[in-house]
């Protein structure tokens, strides 16, 4: 069976470079938190491939769809993906996705938020198939999310120590 990066390659997936922070940003703390074979990954955002903010910016439910907001999770995944490529070297050093926490910036009532994170799980099963893959997830509105996205996801993930 292939392993991630061979899928990445065949999918014909581009992973985004680092995040383009604004101007006077500076983030005090990790993207990857590694300890022992675990690791946690900070709060990512959705990424153009020039490593931008991806849009549409605003809130599900009212000035972004859920499907505009699906397509969001998925680049949260892209963008997640390549932080861990970045730390770990390779992407087939992951063992297990243990768990998602993901968030979705939604209008009064709206209540699809795991169809929204769908498109995160989604991306994850595709490259690392379901025994990797797998894993426990959380999908929760929020009132408000940094830079006014749409989505973002927490994760933590096993590795294969180097």
């Amino acid at each position: 069976m292939p392993g991630a990066e061979e899928r990445l390659a065949a999918l014909g997936i581009v992973l985004p470079p680092p995040l383009k922070l604004p101007p006077g940003m500076v983030l005090p703390f990790p993207w990857v938190n590694m300890r022992g074979d675990r690791a946690s990954i900070s709060g990512h955002g959705p990424q153009e491939p020039d490593g931008s903010l991806a849009g549409p910016f605003g809130i599900v439910g009212e000035s972004v769809s859920p499907e505009e907001a699906r397509a969001s999770a998925r680049k949260v995944g892209l963008s997640m993906l390549a932080s861990l490529k970045r730390e770990l070297g390779s992407l087939d050093r992951i063992t297990g996705w243990c768990r998602v926490h993901g968030m979705v910036n939604s209008a009064p009532g709206f209540t699809r938020t795991p169809a929204v994170m769908n498109g995160f799980s989604d991306l994850v099963l595709e490259v690392f198939g379901p025994e990797i893959g797998r894993h426990a997830r959380t999908a929760v509105g929020v009132v408000a999310l940094p830079f006014d996205l749409p989505v973002e996801a927490e994760v933590m993930i096993k590795e294969r120590m180097a």
